[in-house]
């Protein structure tokens, strides 16, 4: 059995999604998939887990949206964290709380962390240019600015970092710079602005000596981190924008100003905590375990885009805390693109293309299993990955149903009608029996291994494997031509492949809750869920065996087939941009 962590409990987050937009399979596959899988599994273990997230709701995008659109930054925010909670949900992504960082909780949680940083003297003020339309009388910060790239030449590149090529530069760089406000047609002017500063050069010996204890970590993790503790300097954490957090501060200059929200984004994990803990009556300092204590473990789920502010960034603003933990692991994964029919290539998502696919739109034509499923067997852990319709279908029908579901409905299905729908009792074991019976608990810890590694496509393909071993042995074993000669060696293969389902049935848990769900009621066996306190090690159940007479209850299909002509129907509206 796998070695589990000696802490005593775990912080799980997933980078908090801007409620400005419909989440997209690419954020789930990213963060929060990985995560809920991760959470599921050691809460199977009985070990105490929180799993925190929430929407992110200051930032120049949203306050955009609410321009175009002609509305309030409330009301973008309201309908967008309502919607987003609900599609995180039809995928059974399940957190102990969802929360908001336009909480009044969040503002003071993020100006204790200014005040403490600024107290260590790790803040500082310094003037800089800014562009600055006269048209509109405001500064323009981000993306209320485009312009040309100064690296790459691209020509729609935001006010302080490039999309196309991912550089980042001083806004003053910015070449032919326009106003992005709907109506504004100026050419914005350079004016000085007294901002804040993060000193984060402060922080570098810090977090390499955190960075190099942990040669663990995944391969692009840690070279997007070095590539930034190798070049650390002051960082700008205030924007000239009415939305978002108050600077703490009456010094001159703060009129007219907000924390940014690559800041205060981050501290809204330990708002969140704060906020759960009130709301189980734990008190004001109820959360202070998880993030303060030393046998508490915290892990970052993410997208590569944001390994920079959870393997630098946010471990610098925690350093400069003086009480918090540090993250144990930071699981950065790359991205999930779009496969392009008519030329053959994958593509980045964009909204620009029409090529994304929400959740909320994909989860009312599909099961959460079947997207789940997909999801993590195509998870881009290593190396960008790209959704695919054909592979989605062929991946669902011919690896989980095919495989998974074929061997536990066609097993129980001949349990309950030749056995009274109870598991029948076992005859003189044979070789195949032993065997298969033997390797079970080394193919439910390898899956657990991989689970523990943060290996999660590696998991599924374990899982995948017990169900191909045990359809060789129904094969090979033949039921279907016994029963009618030996009803003793029929009941003795029965009873092994109900031993079998039964390890399917906790093993598929992290990866399928519905399907498991299911599969447990058919069986008469309980899957906890755990939680935040922890519980019953009920993994380790999936090696029990269900005793002769056991009583089953009606088999039902577990993973319906999808349809061709379906997914091509779906694969067009994709195609047409319907799929938002």
């Amino acid at each position: 059995m796998p070695a589990q962590n000696t802490f005593k409990r775990t912080l799980v987050t997933s980078a908090l999604p801007y409620a400005n937009g419909h989440i997209h399979l690419g954020h789930i596959a990213g963060a929060y998939l990985p995560a809920d899988i991760y959470v599921r599994y050691k809460r199977l273990r009985g070990e105490a887990v929180l799993y925190v997230c929430g929407s992110d709701e200051y930032g120049v995008p949203i306050t955009l949206t609410a321009l175009k659109e002609g509305v309030s930054p409330t009301e973008v925010i309201d309908r967008y964290h309502t919607a987003n909670a609900e599609a995180f949900g039809a995928l059974r992504v399940a957190f102990d709380i969802y929360g908001r960082t336009s909480w009044p909780l969040h503002a003071d949680t993020t100006q204790a962390f200014f005040r403490k940083l600024d107290e260590g003297g790790y803040i500082e003020k310094q003037d800089m240019e800014l562009w600055y339309s006269e048209q509109s009388r405001k500064f323009l910060p981000d993306r209320y600015v485009k312009g040309t790239c100064p690296k790459c030449g691209y020509d729609n590149a935001n006010g302080d970092e490039c999309e196309n090529c991912g550089a980042q530069y001083a806004p003053k760089d910015l070449v032919e710079p326009r106003a992005n406000i709907p109506g504004d047609s100026s050419r914005p002017e350079l004016r000085p602005s007294t901002h804040w500063f993060l000193k984060l050069q402060e922080f570098s010996g810090a977090i390499k000596t955190w960075l190099d204890s942990h040669p663990e970590w995944r391969a692009n993790v840690k070279g997007i981190a070095y590539s930034w503790v190798n070049d650390l300097r002051s960082r700008c954490i205030t924007r000239d924008t009415d939305w978002g957090v108050p600077i703490p501060t009456s010094d001159p200059g703060a009129e007219g100003k907000r924390i940014y929200v690559w800041f205060d984004a981050p501290i809204g994990y330990v708002t969140n905590t704060r906020q759960w803990a009130l709301d189980r009556g734990l008190g004001d300092d109820g959360w202070e375990v998880w993030w303060k204590d030393t046998t508490s473990r915290l892990i970052h789920f993410i997208g590569k885009d944001n390994v920079p502010f959870h393997a630098v960034i946010f471990p610098a603003m925690l350093i400069g805390q003086g009480d918090y933990i540090a993250a144990d692991n930071v699981i950065g994964n790359e991205y999930l693109n779009v496969f392009n029919r008519q030329t053959g290539r994958a593509e980045k998502g964009s909204k620009s293309r029409g090529n994304m696919i929400s959740v909320r739109w994909f989860a009312e034509k599909f099961s959460s299993d079947a997207i789940r499923y997909y999801l993590c067997a195509n998870a881009p852990e290593a190396r960008d990955a790209a959704f695919d319709w054909d592979e989605f279908i062929n991946r669902y029908n011919g690896e989980l149903c095919d495989v998974v579901g074929n061997f536990v409905h066609r097993s129980l299905t001949m349990t309950y009608k030749n056995f009274e729908g109870k598991v029948p009792a076992p005859g003189a074991l044979d070789a195949d029996d032993t065997a298969l019976l033997e390797s079970l608990p080394q193919l439910i810890d390898a899956v657990a291994e991989s689970l523990e590694d943060f290996r999660f496509r590696q998991a599924l393909e374990r899982f995948i494997e017990i169900g191909r071993k045990a359809n060789q042995y129904f094969d090979t074993k033949a039921p279907w031509v016994t029963r009618k000669t030996d009803m003793a060696r029929t009941g003795t293969t029965l009873y092994v492949c109900c031993q079998v389902v039964r390890a399917l049935c906790t093993t598929m848990a992290p990866f399928l809750p519905d399907g498991a769900a299911k599969l447990a009621a058919i069986l008469g066996i309980a899957l906890p869920a755990g939680g935040p306190d922890g519980g019953e090690d009920a993994w380790n159940a999936a090696r029990d065996r269900l005793s002769a007479g056991h009583s089953l209850q009606t088999p039902v299909v577990l993973f319906p087939k999808l349809d061709k002509d379906y997914i091509e129907e779906l694969a067009a509206k994709h195609a047409a941009g319907e799929a938002v």
